[in-house]
């Protein structure tokens, strides 16, 4: 059934209505440092199926659990080793999920049967007021129909579930701009599952070590990100390593009357001076903060956007890597 979506500030009307809806077994989308969110009571199976439903989003993909800051994990998850504590101390609240034995206290819907479960808490002011406001555990992916970019504003929200959920709480454009680091801490080293804006050196700084997960092909996955294409804007795209190669898919997409255009890092933007590019900045932490705007801007102009793999490196270009290979089907 179709609803009036309301767009609201954080107020303490609007957090009362967050409450409401979700006490209903409703679902709300939310602010949070690094996409927008999309919550609904992790302990109910009807509110999380109702995530599922709405995204179009497969079954065997698990979901983040989102707390307030303060939360006492151990209501919901058994073994938190001590480099996990510490890297609580360091880095949340913020953009880093951990991964540790699940007690069975959510909806196995969130953990997709698994034995394990993903807890973060965000550091957006609207993510901890609404948190607060709604007094439970929060199941929430990004705020997007399946597959398509990350919502970074509240605009890409309502571009996606206008009609189909009551209410976004509008805390301004993401910043982060990419999703959490997600890191398995079931085992005696911490291993990324998921790279994201907090990075391998930060978490081996203060862990003593980290790895990074290979995917194996057919494994069952225990985070979001690990299986399945992302992050595709609607527009057909393709993937360069130099500038030559974009400069022939771009030639041939104009020659065949449509309307190409480039997606690269700033240095870059030069090389492209007859075409439409999207620029996304100079450092690591501009390009993760644009990746997801500059996309959803393309996708409404371009009949095909070419990615330029940026020469750039370290800090979270990994994550920034991540993301592109998803969105454009390209190897780095």
């Amino acid at each position: 059934m179709r609803v009036n979506t309301e767009v609201l500030p954080v107020s303490e009307e609007s957090l009362g209505k967050a409450r409401d809806i979700i006490s209903a077994g409703g679902v709300v989308a939310f602010h949070t440092e690094t996409v927008y969110g999309l919550g609904a009571d992790a302990r109910s199976d009807e509110a999380v199926a109702r995530i599922f439903s709405l995204k179009g989003r497969p079954s065997d993909n698990p979901l983040i659990v989102h707390v307030a800051e303060g939360f006492d994990l151990t209501a919901l998850v058994d073994e938190v080793p001590p480099y996990s504590v510490r890297l609580a101390e360091a880095y949340l609240p913020g953009p880093l999920t951990m991964i540790y034995p699940s007690k069975g206290h959510v909806s196995p819907l969130v953990t997709a049967g698994g034995e394990t479960l993903a807890v973060r808490v965000p550091s957006s002011p609207c993510a901890q007021a609404f948190l607060r406001a709604v007094g439970c555990p929060i199941a929430a992916p990004s705020a997007n129909l399946s597959k398509h970019v990350s919502p970074v504003t509240a605009e890409h929200v309502k571009a996606d579930f206008d009609g189909w959920i009551p209410l976004i709480l509008d805390g301004g454009k993401s910043e982060g701009g990419i999703e959490s680091t997600v890191l398995d801490c079931t085992r005696e080293v911490p291993v990324i599952l998921r790279e994201g804006l907090v990075t391998r050196e930060m978490i081996a700084r203060v862990a003593g070590s980290c790895l990074v997960h290979m995917p194996i092909e057919g494994e069952k996955p225990k985070s979001p990100g690990m299986a399945y294409r992302h992050y595709m804007p609607r527009c057909r795209t393709a993937y360069a390593k130099s500038v030559k190669e974009a400069l022939d898919l771009l030639r041939e997409e104009k020659e065949h009357g449509g309307r190409p255009a480039v997606l690269c890092e700033h240095v870059m933007c030069a090389a492209f001076p007859s075409f439409p590019v999207y620029d996304l900045g100079e450092t690591d932490g501009e390009m993760a903060s644009l990746l997801y705007l500059r996309l959803r801007e393309a996708e409404d102009s371009a009949t095909l956007l070419i990615a330029l793999e940026p020469k750039l490196h370290g800090g979270c270009m990994a994550g920034v890597m991540n993301r592109l290979r998803r969105a454009f089907g390209g190897r780095s």
